[in-house]
């Protein structure tokens, strides 16, 4: 019986894609850096934010501690307006929560940004426990922040489904020996995220409904 979902939160959760792409070209803007195409920024979305730079631009090596600070100075005004959430997200959390399930969300986004955009969003009171980035040593694809939701919720990786927009997600999930389910509306395409085999893939957030009655 599924008693828990671990949610990655940017692409899955909430769309973000085009805040994230516009604060990270401003970023570089600013830095007098080479402004990198949308399609290579967003393949990078899922990353902890520093690997972001690191993969998704031409910042150099030297550079990406600067760049990581100047983001995170822009993204409330650059990024934050374009943040809203996928259709149905809003009351689907509710159904889950009143059917009593145990949600929590697992994410490569530092605490402050996370807990501000739940905020934001209105949606923090369905969440009974949080991971962000700087809670593990080891980012996704590795299991770490999975492994310490489940530790703080005495959850079983049998009754725990891990939902993402990417193959990152999924990985952890898998593990962390989870099943996953990925959501093709977000970041990586249905094509990208059946490379890992995930044990479900949809294409609405309300279809998780029938993900946790089938689970």
């Amino acid at each position: 019986m599924i008693r828990n979902l671990i949610f990655d939160f940017d692409g899955t959760i909430a769309d973000t894609t085009r805040g994230i792409i516009l604060c990270t070209q401003a970023t570089l803007r600013e830095m007098g850096l080479p402004v990198a195409a949308e399609e290579r920024i967003q393949a990078t979305i899922g990353l902890p934010l520093r690997t972001c730079f690191e993969l998704g631009t031409d910042t150099p090596e030297e550079r990406l501690d600067e760049a990581v600070v100047t983001y995170r100075r822009l993204f409330d005004d650059v990024a934050v307006p374009h943040v809203v959430l996928f259709d149905g997200v809003m009351q689907t959390l509710q159904d889950l929560h009143d059917r009593g399930l145990r949600l929590s969300i697992a994410t490569s986004r530092s605490g402050a940004s996370l807990l501000m955009l739940l905020s934001v969003l209105g949606i923090g009171e369905y969440f009974c426990e949080l991971a962000a980035t700087e809670a593990v040593r080891n980012p996704k694809p590795a299991p770490d922040l999975a492994l310490l939701l489940m530790e703080r919720l005495g959850a079983r990786p049998e009754e725990t489904i891990v939902i993402g927009d990417t193959v990152f997600d999924l990985k952890m999930g898998q593990n962390a020996g989870c099943r996953v389910c990925g959501v093709s509306f977000g970041n990586q395409t249905r094509a990208e995220l059946a490379t890992v085999s995930p044990d479900w893939i949809i294409d609405r957030f309300p279809a998780l409904l029938d993900v946790v009655a089938e689970g």
